[in-house]
């Protein structure tokens, strides 16, 4: 069960939804696409370098069991929060209480890592802050805009088809993480060695 419920969160999935997202945006609004795009890069980016120190370097902070910020957690939070805020603005709801839900999936996601032993309840607490603040800043805007949302019956349909396309299938992003870590971080040491 916990591994149907973590498969929400991963990249394999998710991306392509924030992908639907972002074109569904781009044909409504291009400042919210670019805001959603901008967002959610750097959320991914702040976890990509969490895994990186990790996989690499072997930064960790052993007192607390933290490694890295989870990308399952981060993801599911973040993408399933602003795909459902837009469903529901697009129905005629308020993007928030959309919102309200995706942040619901994103804590059953956390649950879903931590019971699947993948991580600990630092990394899915720090997978959830940061996932949960992404879609703040996107939804805040997206909430107080007027922008009248591109085809809505047609972007449900397109996430629907999606998600069902790309669920329970896995990116090989770890794998990459694990293989090219040691050389960045090498690389990394080199250049701070160089400079010092």
């Amino acid at each position: 069960m916990w591994t149907a419920i973590s498969n929400v969160g991963d990249a394999a999935l998710t991306l392509p939804v924030a992908l639907t997202c972002a074109i569904w945006l781009r044909l409504s609004d291009k400042t919210l696409a670019a805001r959603w795009v901008t967002l959610l890069a750097a959320g991914m980016a702040l976890v990509g370098i969490t895994k990186i120190l990790y996989a690499g370097c072997g930064v960790e902070i052993s007192a607390i069991g933290f490694r890295v910020i989870s990308g399952h957690t981060t993801l599911s939070t973040a993408v399933w929060t602003v795909a459902i805020a837009l469903l529901w603005r697009s129905a005629g709801g308020s993007a928030w209480v959309g919102a309200m839900a995706g942040l619901l999936i994103g804590v059953l996601t956390a649950f879903a890592r931590v019971f699947d032993y993948a991580h600990t309840v630092p990394e899915v607490i720090a997978g959830w802050l940061l996932g949960a603040v992404v879609p703040a800043l996107f939804v805040h805007p997206l909430a107080r805009s007027k922008v009248k949302l591109f085809r809505p019956i047609a972007a449900a349909a397109g996430l629907l088809l999606v998600t069902t396309v790309a669920y329970g299938h896995h990116a090989p992003i770890q794998a990459m993480i694990d293989n090219y870590s040691p050389g960045v971080c090498s690389r990394l040491w080199a250049g701070i060695s160089a400079v010092l």
